[in-house]
């Protein structure tokens, strides 16, 4: 018989990560009783026997109430990243399951991050904004491209992994900085200032921690390379905004791609817009309209282990919470 479960998230983007595809792959597994739902529609009735979630971004919070009100609830398939707004010690004691989408959309993250620093090494956005600053062909500079240049990537977490495999194609080399990390082969592992210090590209994958935010400081900016850039598609808390624009004024030759500012949007008349040495995207890295299926596809196949009585390849377990963002 098959389990019962509920579709509970933010209605807006449930057909992007759950398209008719994926809906069908997981109601072959599932008996679901009603029609996708917020999770302001809840009622005791409807989750009085649900025992499986299917969920992604707005999410209902696991708590006690929540808990006491679904006394079966085993698995939650959570298409999307970070599940830390959603689960909490009650649901852990509760014994509930969590299995998580982030891998998909780390893969989206790289997919960007790597368009990002393969254009960075032709020099393609300086050239962009010069003609459009000038409105003139823009002269030519000493680009390195890919050949040779080295690739600094802060953190090996699930993008920061991604982005180097991909890299893993081109005639770059590739170091990181990550304390906690075992790292792949063909990736070298240095100390955060030789990271800045030697890259021709640093690509910031890190988690926005206690001890992370303004990670990225006048120190660390100011040590890069002549004509480096610097691309964030991680948190904008992890840089020093302020510093930032300051070095960016003095070091004409430095670059930044910011898809992630702090705050986000930046402020209006934010001199992020104005610098000829910056360009912001409006946080393009990630899962965007049917990229996000990638994600349901992905917890369809979980659910599918998981009612085959198979290993969840995608779980989040208390433990690995202690160590990721």
């Amino acid at each position: 018989m098959k389990p019962n479960g509920l579709y509970i998230m933010d209605l807006d983007r449930f057909p992007d990560v759950y398209g008719p595809d994926e809906r069908a792959d997981i109601e072959r597994h599932l008996r679901i009783a009603a029609p996708p739902l917020a999770p302001a529609d809840l009622t005791p009735e409807l989750l009085a026997d649900v025992e499986v979630l299917v969920t992604a971004w707005g999410a209902p919070r696991l708590d006690a109430a929540f808990l006491e009100a679904a006394p079966k609830l085993a698995l939650v398939l959570y298409g999307a990243g970070s599940i830390r707004q959603m689960v909490t010690p009650e649901s852990w004691a509760h014994g509930v399951r969590v299995t998580a989408a982030g891998s998909a959309i780390a893969a989206a993250v790289a997919e960007f991050a790597l368009a990002q620093i393969v254009y960075a090494l032709k020099h393609g956005w300086r050239y962009v904004l010069t003609s459009r600053a000038t409105g003139a062909w823009a002269p030519r500079g000493p680009e390195k491209g890919a050949l040779g240049s080295v690739v600094g990537l802060l953190s090996l977490g699930a993008t920061g992994r991604a982005t180097a495999d991909r890299l893993a194609g081109y005639d770059v080399s590739v170091q990181a900085h990550d304390p906690f990390a075992l790292f792949p082969d063909g990736v070298r592992p240095v100390g955060l200032e030789e990271l800045f210090a030697t890259s021709d590209v640093v690509s910031l994958h890190a988690p926005l921690l206690p001890q992370t935010r303004g990670l990225v400081g006048r120190d660390l900016l100011r040590s890069m390379k002549r004509d480096a850039t610097l691309i964030n598609t991680a948190r904008g808390g992890l840089i020093d905004e302020a510093a930032l624009v300051e070095v960016l004024g003095e070091r004409p030759d430095l670059f930044a791609v910011l898809d992630v500012t702090d705050p986000e949007p930046p402020v209006p008349g934010s001199p992020l817009f104005a610098l000829p040495n910056v360009v912001v995207t409006p946080h393009l890295a990630g899962s965007l309209g049917q990229e996000r299926r990638r994600q349901g596809r992905l917890m369809a196949a979980e659910l599918g282990r998981y009612v085959a009585g198979q290993p969840l390849l995608h779980e989040v377990t208390e433990r690995a919470m202690e160590h990721t963002a």
